[in-house]
C-alpha cells in the first residue's frame, strides 16, 4: 500500500484531533518551531501541555544539569531534557489522564548565523507511550540543516519535529517507511545521519539496519554503528580525533582483510601527528558495493558482513562515498586532525588509469585535490603481481607518464605510503573465492578466514552457508 505524503500542517491537525496524545515541548537554539505547528493549525489544547525554551546556559543547566563537555549542542543535552520532561509529564498527569498517551518533544539546535561560521545542525527526540500507562520508547536523530538561512532553517525544524512525532504514533511498525516519512515536505533541505530506536515498541529492529535506510533512500551520505551494533554520530566520539578508514566488502572477513586492518593502524598510530589514544579505526563499507547486480541490496548480506566486523570490534561507517573525497569532505566538519585511508595496490591503480585516461576535462587533478586538500594520507596495501615474485606496491606502480610527476610529488610528500609489516603467504586469498567455496560446501575456506570468522559463520549460518542443524527428540 502507497504511504500518502501529507502536509506538516495535516499531520500536526490530526495529532491535536487525537485525544489519546498528549505531552510536553522542550526546544533549545531554533525557537519553538516545532511546537508552533500544533499551535497555528488549532486545537492545540488537545495535544499540548507544556511548551518551553531555556536559552540561557545557566538557566538549562539549572533545569537539565550541566554539560561537562561545554557543549549544549549534543547528544547528551538531548537526553537530559527528554529524561527531565518525560518524568514531569508522567509524575504530574498519569493520575489525572489514565488513559492518555503522554510524550515528551525534545530538540537542541544551532541554526546558522550571520556571520556563517555555524552551519546548522542539532539533536531531536522524543520519548512516547503506544499504551496509556506503558513502559515508553524513544527516538533520537541528529541533523544537518542544508537551507542558508536563519529563517528557512528554523522552518525546516519545525517540519522535521511534527514528521518525527507523527511517524511515532503510524509508522512505528515499519522502521523503513518510518525514515522516508522523516524527509517529507522536506526534500533536500535537511541530512539525518543518525538515528536511534529504542524501547519495547521497537524491540525488533536491528539499528544496523537503521544505519542502511538513512543511506540507502538518500537521507544521508555517511551513518556510523559501532561493534555492539548502537548508532553513533561522528560529533560524539571522532571530534579532532585521528582517524583512519578502511573500505572493503568484508564478504566474509579474510585473513587479508585483518592483516590489512592491523597492520595499518599500527603504522598510523606511529605517524608524528598521531596521538594512539585519540586514533581511530573505521571500517567503509559502500552502498555500491552492497548492491546486487540488479541493483538491489540483499538486507541479510549487510548484516551477515557487518556482523562479522562487529564480533571482532570494529566501527563500521555505512556510505554512498563511492568517491572518497566525498568522505574526507563529510568528516572535516568535525576538525579531524589527521586522516589515512587504506587503498589496495591494484585498486588504486586502477584508480589512477580511470581519472587519467578519462583527464579531458581536469578530472584526475580534480579528484586529487579534493581528496588531498585535507590532511589526508593514502596507505596502499600490496598486491600479488601475476608472473612476477615482486609485490606490487606503492613504490613500483607503473603509473602513465602524464602523472608521474604528480605521483612522485605525493610520494614525496609523504601523502602515499606502503603498508610495512604484511604477510605476504596470505596475498593470494580473495573474498569471492572464499564466499563461492562456503557457500558451495568446498573445503579448505576455513584456513582462509580467522577462526573466530569460520565458527561465527558455522554458528549462524551466515552468508547462506549450509548448515546442518540437528533434529531433536521429545
Amino acid at each position: 500500500m502507497e504511504r500518502q505524503v501529507l502536509e506538516p500542517e495535516q499531520k500536526a491537525l490530526e495529532i491535536n484531533l487525537d485525544r489519546s496524545i498528549y505531552g510536553a515541548f522542550a526546544e533549545i537554539g531554533a525557537g519553538q518551531e516545532v511546537a508552533r505547528y500544533f499551535f497555528k493549525v488549532g486545537a492545540a489544547a488537545g495535544t499540548i501541555a507544556k511548551t518551553m525554551s531555556a536559552y540561557d546556559k545557566v538557566v538549562s543547566d539549572d533545569i537539565y544539569g550541566t554539560e561537562m563537555s561545554g557543549r549544549y549542542v549534543c547528544e547528551s543535552r538531548l537526553y537530559k531534557m527528554l529524561d527531565h520532561e518525560y518524568d514531569l509529564i508522567v509524575n504530574r498527569l498519569r493520575e489525572e489522564r489514565p488513559d492518555t498517551k503522554l510524550f515528551a518533544f525534545a530538540d537542541t539546535v544551532s541554526a546558522i548565523n550571520y556571520t556563517r561560521t555555524i552551519k546548522g545542525s542539532g539533536w531531536m527526540g522524543i520519548r512516547f507511550q503506544l499504551q496509556p500507562d506503558a513502559a515508553p520508547s524513544e527516538v533520537a536523530l541528529h541533523v544537518k540543516m542544508q537551507d542558508k538561512n536563519n529563517t528557512l532553517q528554523q522552518q525546516a525544524v519545525g517540519i522535521l519535529g511534527v514528521n518525527l512525532i507523527y511517524a511515532c504514533y503510524h509508522y512505528h511498525d515499519d522502521p523503513e517507511s518510518f525514515i522516508i516519512s522523516l524527509m517529507d515536505q522536506l526534500d533536500e533541505r535537511v541530512r539525518i545521519d543518525m538515528i536511534r530506536m529504542d524501547g519495547p515498541d521497537f524491540k525488533n529492529i536491528d539499528h544496523r539496519l537503521l544505519s542502511l535506510y538513512l543511506v540507502k533512500n538518500g537521507i544521508c551520505n555517511v551513518a556510523i554503528f559501532n561493534h555492539e551494533k548502537k548508532n553513533i554520530h561522528a560529533s560524539e566520539f571522532l571530534y579532532k580525533a585521528q582517524v583512519m578508514v578502511v573500505r572493503g566488502s568484508f564478504r566474509p572477513v579474510t585473513h587479508v582483510n585483518l592483516d590489512m586492518l592491523e597492520q595499518s593502524f599500527e603504522q598510523f598510530k606511529t605517524e608524528p601527528e598521531v596521538i594512539p589514544k585519540k586514533a581511530c579505526l573505521l571500517t567503509e563499507i559502500t552502498i555500491d558495493n552492497l548492491k546486487s547486480d540488479g541493483g538491489e541490496i540483499d538486507e541479510k548480506d549487510f548484516l551477515d558482513r557487518t556482523e562479522l566486523l562487529c564480533h571482532l570490534g570494529k566501527t563500521v561507517m555505512v556510505t554512498n562515498c563511492t568517491e572518497r573525497y566525498k568522505l574526507t569532505r563529510y568528516l572535516s566538519d568535525y576538525k579531524i586532525t589527521k586522516m589515512g585511508i587504506v587503498i589496495g595496490a591494484r585498486e588504486m591503480l586502477d584508480l589512477i588509469n580511470e581519472k587519467y585516461y578519462q583527464n579531458v576535462d581536469g578530472r584526475l587533478l580534480a579528484a586529487f585535490g579534493e581528496l588531498f586538500s585535507q590532511d589526508v594520507k593514502l596507505y596502499v596495501y600490496p598486491a600479488l603481481q601475476e608472473g612476477s615474485s615482486e609485490l606490487m606496491v606503492a613504490a613500483n606502480l607503473p603509473i602513465p607518464e602524464g602523472i608521474k610527476f604528480l605521483y612522485k610529488h605525493l610520494v614525496e610528500r609523504n601523502q602515499i605510503d606502503d603498508i610495512v609489516n604484511v604477510n605476504p603467504d596470505i596475498l593470494h586469498i580473495f573474498s569471492k573465492e572464499v564466499l563461492h567455496m562456503l557457500q558451495t560446501g568446498e573445503e579448505g575456506w576455513e584456513k582462509m578466514v580467522p577462526d573466530s570468522v569460520e565458527k561465527l559463520i558455522k554458528e549462524e549460518c551466515l552468508f547462506n552457508y549450509p548448515c546442518q542443524r540437528m533434529e531433536f527428540e521429545y
